[in-house]
């Protein structure tokens, strides 16, 4: 599996004064769909022993949606890391099938056991490049 996928149906409480999803939502599911799909993919022992934290978002805003609305996010690395580093491609795409939000986030790999910086290695990454 290289591409993953997860549906969110947008609730009154994501829905800001514009009467739509507000940005900081759209970041909090970027993050539970990179997180989603470490723990889909990820070996066991490499769940177990790093963290992934985000170092820069970027975000491009197409359209939204309203409460009760769903989005399906779909999420992939399409090059391999940079030492601690990779870029995730997330897109958000609308019951029309439009892509409606489209970020690249980048991550650093955290060793959870020294709490520093450690290189994402081939067998790591490997499961999620497409």
């Amino acid at each position: 599996m290289k591409q993953f996928e997860r549906t969110f149906t947008a609730t009154p409480a994501d829905i800001d004064e514009l009467c739509h999803v507000n940005n900081a939502v759209w970041v909090q599911w970027i993050q539970e769909m990179a997180t989603s799909h470490w723990q889909a993919v990820a070996a066991p022992e490499h769940i177990a022993a790093y963290i992934w934290v985000v170092t820069r978002h970027e975000i491009d805003y197409r359209g939204n949606i309203a409460a009760g609305e769903r989005v399906t996010g779909r999420t992939w690395i399409e090059s391999v890391p940079k030492g601690a580093q990779f870029d995730r491609r997330v897109d958000f795409v609308d019951a029309a099938g439009k892509v409606i939000v489209r970020a690249n986030t980048t991550w650093a790999m955290i060793d959870k056991a020294s709490g520093r910086l450690a290189r994402v290695r081939p067998e790591i990454s490997g499961p999620f490049i497409i």
